[in-house]
C-alpha cells in the first residue's frame, strides 16, 4: 500500500473555505493526508480592534487540523523550515494573501497548486472579482494554476468559465467561484498528481494579460462626473467591502443598490423620479434604491426622502 499523498493547505479569507472543505472531504477517497492548514496570522477587527481568526483559520480548528500562521515567509527562516518539516508533496493554494518565495515554492514535489477566481492571463493579482465587474465584464472564471515566482504568471492547468449576473456584488460573485474553484481543484489535482496534465503557459491561452490593483477604502468615494453606468458597477463592485459612498450633509452616504436612468441633472444634484430620488452624473441618472446614511441601517431611497425631504435638490460629494 502506498503512502498517503501530504497535502499542505494555504488560504485565509471565506473564499479559500470551500477548497479546504473540499479538500477534507475528498481526502479518504483519493489517499491524501491533509498534513497542515496555512493561514494569515490573526488580525484585529471591528470597533474594539480585537483580534479575529481568519475564515480558513475557524474552519481547519473546527476540523481538529494543524494550523501554522507564518508572520512572514520571507523574513523569518524557521517559518520555512516548519513548513519544510511537514513533508507535503503539494501546496494547495487558495488566496492566502501573501506571493510565496521561492524557498517555499520548492519545498513540495508536486508544487503549489494555486486557486485563481480568474481566466488567466486576464486578472493576475489580489482583486480579480472586484475588478471584472467594474469593467462591465459579462464572464469571469476560474484557474487551476502552478505557481511560480510571478504575481498569477504560472502555467494553466484547469480553466472554468461562470457568467457575470447583471446583480451580481463582489459578494455574490466570490461565493460562486469559490464553490467553483473548489469543485475544480479536486477534480484537478488527482489528474495532476497521476501526471496526466501538461500545464499550459498562460502566452497561449487567449485574453490579453491584466493585473488588478488591491482594493483600497478610497477606491470606494463616487465621482459623479462619471457616467452613471460606470458609478452602478462601482456599487456592486465595491459590495461588501469598501463600498461606494459619498457625503450629504457632510457625513458619509454608503450607496449599495442603484440603477441606471435616462435624463440628465448637475453631477451629484439629488432629483425626484417617479422611482425614487436619483442623482446626476456624467451621462444619465442614478437611481438611489438602497443607501446608509451616517449612523443608520441601510434603506431605500423612498425611506430616505420621506425622513429628510431636503435630500431632494442637495448636492451630493460636497
Amino acid at each position: 500500500m502506498s503512502a498517503p499523498v501530504r497535502i499542505v493547505f494555504m488560504g485565509t479569507p471565506e473564499f479559500a473555505v470551500p477548497t479546504l472543505l473540499a479538500l477534507r472531504a475528498q481526502a479518504p477517497l483519493h489517499g491524501w493526508e491533509l498534513a497542515a492548514v496555512v493561514t494569515q496570522p490573526d488580525r484585529p477587527a471591528g470597533r474594539g480592534r480585537k483580534l479575529v481568526a481568519s475564515p480558513v483559520k475557524v474552519q481547519a480548528l473546527a476540523a481538529d487540523l494543524p494550523v501554522h500562521q507564518p508572520v512572514s515567509l520571507r523574513k523569518d527562516p524557521s517559518a520555512v523550515t516548519a513548513l519544510a518539516e511537514l513533508a507535503a508533496d503539494v501546496f494547495v493554494v487558495a488566496a492566502y494573501g501573501v506571493i510565496l518565495p521561492p524557498s517555499v515554492l520548492a519545498l513540495p514535489t508536486y508544487g503549489c497548486v494555486n486557486v485563481h477566481a480568474s481566466l488567466l492571463p486576464s486578472y493576475r493579482g489580489a482583486s480579480p472579482i472586484t475588478a471584472a465587474i467594474l469593467d462591465g465584464r459579462d464572464e469571469t472564471g476560474v484557474s487551476i494554476m502552478l505557481m511560480d515566482e510571478g504575481m498569477d504568471t504560472g502555467p494553466v492547468l484547469a480553466q472554468a468559465r461562470q457568467p457575470i449576473r447583471d446583480d451580481d456584488t463582489t459578494a455574490t460573485l466570490t461565493s460562486r467561484l469559490a464553490g467553483q474553484g473548489a469543485e475544480l481543484l479536486t477534480a484537478t489535482l488527482p489528474h495532476w498528481l497521476a501526471g496526466d496534465v501538461a500545464p499550459i503557459d498562460q502566452a497561449e491561452l487567449p485574453g490579453e494579460p491584466s493585473i488588478c490593483r488591491l482594493v483600497k477604502k478610497e477606491h470606494g468615494a463616487i465621482d459623479w462626473t462619471q457616467p452613471a453606468a460606470v458609478i452602478e458597477r462601482m456599487t456592486r463592485a465595491y459590495a461588501p467591502w469598501p463600498s461606494a459612498y459619498t457625503t450629504w450633509r457632510g457625513a458619509m452616504l454608503k450607496v449599495w443598490q442603484t440603477a441606471v436612468r435616462p435624463g440628465q441633472a448637475a453631477p451629484g444634484e439629488v432629483v425626484a423620479t417617479p422611482e425614487g430620488p436619483a442623482v446626476g452624473t456624467g451621462d444619465g441618472l442614478l437611481l438611489l434604491q438602497s443607501v446608509q446614511p451616517a449612523g443608520k441601517r441601510a434603506m431605500d431611497g423612498r425611506s430616505l426622502v420621506n425622513g429628510a425631504p431636503d435630500f431632494v435638490g442637495s448636492r451630493l460629494g460636497q
